[in-house]
């Protein structure tokens, strides 16, 4: 469970915020628009109704004590800049900004954005999934329930084989491949032993990797 903060309650806002919260986060939402806050207010952690480029205004949320900070303005990009420089400067751990171009990317990166997304290339979805977790690279979703993950090595499984871990019974999931550094592939049996840059591919349930690749 991460705490998470949401500037913005466009469309993609709002389902970023929503399906962090089916993730089991912390979300506070802010928006300036009163309507829209009081209406989706009761199902999160916390709502403010707020300009956030108000410096004052958004040092008040304490925006250093959320794992991650994102600003999902829609329209107003001079907001959205300001908005990610200041969090930064603040102390936010990871700022995670919305952009429509490229060029808006640019200036968001050189002014505090740790990681810009494109919402037409990243679906809210997807992003939640990975920044809910803290050893995702990456997924393919193949279901709303079930996706394929590559996550690294845990440190528990190194030196051990799958057989021994018994991975599918303790874990829930399937091991379908091992990527290794040299972007070798191959399909391991029972008696592989985990190396530490190993990648693991693996099918399984979002809920359950998200679970123990957090701790």
């Amino acid at each position: 469970m991460k705490n998470m903060l949401v500037i913005g309650m466009g469309r993609f806002g709002q389902r970023l915020a929503e399906r962090l919260v089916e993730l089991k986060n912390n979300v506070m939402i802010v928006d300036d628009n009163a309507d829209i806050i009081n209406e989706l207010a009761p199902h999160f952690t916390n709502a403010q109704i707020c300009d956030c480029t108000n410096p004052d205004v958004l040092r008040s949320l304490g925006v250093d004590t959320f794992d991650i900070c994102f600003v999902t303005i829609g329209e107003n990009f001079q907001s959205s800049l300001e908005i990610s420089s200041q969090l930064k400067e603040m102390g936010a751990k990871r700022v995670i900004s919305k952009a429509n171009r490229d060029i808006q990317a640019k200036f968001l990166l050189r002014n505090g954005a740790d990681e810009v997304v494109y919402p037409e290339r990243d679906m809210a979805e997807k992003l939640a999934v990975r920044c809910s977790a803290n050893n995702i690279y990456d997924f393919i979703e193949l279901s709303r329930d079930f996706s394929i993950f590559e996550i690294p090595a845990l440190p528990e499984w190194v030196g051990k084989t799958i057989g021994l871990i018994n991975i599918r019974r303790k874990y829930g999931i399937n091991v379908l491949t091992i990527k290794k550094s040299s972007s070798e592939f191959l399909i391991p049996t029972a008696d592989y032993l985990f190396e530490p840059d190993d990648h693991v591919i693996i099918l399984g349930k979002k809920v359950d990797v998200i679970r123990f690749t957090s701790k």
